[in-house]
């Protein structure tokens, strides 16, 4: 029987050790700064109940859950009329229970719903997990991929925008990035914009359009209005609002004379300033922070402050984004729990680093030194010394007896492994091992204190 050529399922990947050691990187600085902010991390199941998530993401969403068949003889319990229909919404529902997690925010939801008495508000988590989505597999769009999120529930405090701000800047800047913009906009000032040229029923028509100022330009976003039943008279108010020019606090101003006879719109520009205000009483950011009145960001999911970030060093779509929506839980029956939350997109994050050389050495660095010898005596020789770099906290290797020198070099140099130690006779005579920079070609002779006291330093 011919032999099947294995291969991965469309939509996913394998990642080498190299790549898995950057990735790591990359997750291991963000978490880290999580923390440092309170955040604590906790994991839910790759599978949930389907109940739990369809319908919370809208038809095209719930067309993209993958599904899992149940148990056994699945179709048992399904009639002939029912198969007959071939009708895979109402079949679906007979023959699975579960399925994988498309987001990780819906199962956030039911995560605070279950544990509600065990947990202390205001509730702040992040999670570094995988989802999965159905969707058409393309550059750029897997059908499995990593989200990695914070969010804190249960508090309306404008804080938690502010410290998201820090958050953003403190874990790019130390993955190397040094020029990054955090635009930052709010759901109401865009209501209050639909309110005052009386369009508020077509609020999502008018955001859809305005969100894609950068792509299509002025007059895309023109047409794209008109072809959407606003008039030019519309356009004529919204043209300086969509335009607005000058720093910030000139923009805030700016709103402020525009929403004048707009409620929800006002407060919208009181919340940006009050994030701005809690911002110039912390630390300054290395990050550009821009109010963007184009930014619109899920319209139907955000209902107060939202960010996106992007990076001017590379050509990227947002590499983060986020922002507050109310009653999180209120899909599961707990009503009037408030919350907001950022995600970094960890996978342009690791093209724009890769892109740029920015990850260090170190994050792929798996091990520090590697032991090679020439036969059974050697190999014996280096065990307790193998044991003591360990000790030491000393990732290292021991390269099994009986190979070539250059082989082993060459395994050394193939896993970027920057020290070699080779123990032969004469090494064992004297008690001064060979130490090799396999960096620059140096070798030394160095008792194993000294190597290990500079293996450490």
């Amino acid at each position: 029987m011919a032999s099947i050529k294995p291969s991965t399922p469309r939509g996913t990947r394998d990642f080498s050790p190299t790549e898995m050691a950057k990735r790591n990187y990359i997750f291991d600085t963000i978490k880290g700064v999580f923390r440092k902010y309170g955040y604590q991390q906790i994991e839910t199941p790759a599978m949930e109940n389907l109940s739990t998530l369809m319908g919370k993401y809208g038809d095209e969403g719930d067309k993209l859950i993958f599904k899992i068949l149940n148990s056994g003889d699945y179709l048992s319990g399904i009639s002939e009329e029912k198969l007959a229909t071939r009708n895979p919404q109402l079949i679906t529902q007979e023959i699975s229970e579960k399925a994988l997690r498309y987001d990780l925010t819906v199962p956030f939801a039911r995560y605070v719903v279950m544990h509600q008495n065990e947990i202390t508000f205001p509730f702040k988590r992040f999670q570094v997990q995988p989802v999965w989505r159905a969707d058409r597999p393309q550059k750029g769009r897997y059908r499995e991929f990593y989200q990695c999120d914070a969010d804190v529930v249960g508090s309306d405090s404008l804080l938690n925008e502010a410290e998201f701000v820090l958050i953003y800047d403190e874990a790019l800047s130390a993955l190397g990035l040094d020029d990054f913009t955090i635009k930052i906009n709010n759901r109401k000032i865009l209501s209050g914009i639909a309110e005052v040229i009386d369009k508020a029923d077509d609020i999502i028509d008018l955001t859809v359009a305005i969100d894609k100022l950068d792509k299509i330009g002025l007059d895309g976003v023109i047409k794209e209005l008109l072809e959407k039943g606003f008039t030019e008279h519309d356009i004529e108010k919204l043209r300086p609002v969509i335009l607005l020019q000058g720093s910030n606090e000139e923009k805030l101003d700016s709103l402020r004379k525009a929403l004048k006879h707009s409620e929800i719109g006002l407060k919208g520009c009181d919340e940006i300033e009050e994030i701005f205000n809690y911002l110039k009483h912390l630390h300054e950011t290395k990050a550009t922070l821009e109010l963007d009145i184009t930014l619109a960001r899920g319209l139907n999911y955000y209902t107060g402050a939202i960010f996106e970030v992007k990076t001017n060093q590379a050509a990227m779509g947002s590499i983060g984004g986020g922002g507050r929506y109310d009653d999180l839980t209120g899909m599961f029956g707990l009503k009037g729990i408030t919350g907001c939350g950022i995600s970094f997109g960890a996978d342009r994050i690791y093209d724009v680093l890769e892109e740029l050389k920015l990850f260090p050495e170190t994050a792929v660095q798996t091990t520090q030194v590697l032991i090679c010898c020439f036969d059974k005596h050697g190999e014996k020789y280096a065990l307790p010394f193998l044991q003591e770099l360990r000790g030491r906290n000393i990732s290292a290797e021991l390269y099994p007896a009986g190979a070539k020198m250059k082989k082993q070099l060459d395994y050394a140099n193939n896993k970027q492994i920057p020290y070699v130690v080779v123990i032969g006779s004469d090494e064992m005579e004297s008690g001064l091992l060979t130490l090799k920079n396999m960096h620059t070609g140096d070798q030394e002779k160095l008792s194993t204190e000294m190597i290990v006291a500079m293996l450490v330093a």
